[in-house]
């Protein structure tokens, strides 16, 4: 089951970006619309995909259980998926949210929420080219 999570939630990763940067696009247009709508609904599926992995799996809950927040904080890539990798994107998804509530009413805000959001899931999405422990293939099954 944690595989096919994993997996899952690698593949909406692409998903995510290429509607975050559609919708960013459409926003600095000022017509954005439904593309925000699709966006905060994937990102809300995905965030309930990487709470139920934060959880379940042993790179969250369990492991600063099982070792101790302390040293957890001491491993760089222990730290990155128990603290940096899931608040960084809760924030992120909370900004895409707050920019479709944003285009919902109207407002020219909704693509400075977006903007941010895009800069902190890129920052913290744990790509090929990251140390060792972090990186993750470009797709699911991939090697880095």
């Amino acid at each position: 089951m944690l595989t096919g999570l994993t997996h899952m939630h690698s593949l909406l990763r692409w998903v995510i970006l290429i509607l975050l940067i559609y919708t960013l696009i459409r926003s600095f247009q000022g017509k954005a619309g439904k593309e925000a709508k699709f966006l905060t609904i994937t990102s809300h599926i995905m965030l309930l995909i990487g709470l139920a992995q934060w959880f379940l799996g042993s790179w969250g809950l369990k492991l600063i259980q099982n070792v101790g927040m302390g040293e957890v904080m001491k491993n760089a890539s222990q730290r990155f998926f128990a603290v940096e990798h899931t608040f960084t994107m809760i924030i992120a998804i909370a900004l895409i949210t707050v920019g479709g509530v944003s285009v919902r009413k109207g407002k020219s805000n909704a693509k400075w929420f977006y903007l941010i959001a895009l800069i902190l899931i890129l920052m913290r999405i744990p790509w090929p080219f990251m140390e060792a422990g972090v990186a993750r293939g470009w797709f699911p099954g991939m090697a880095t």
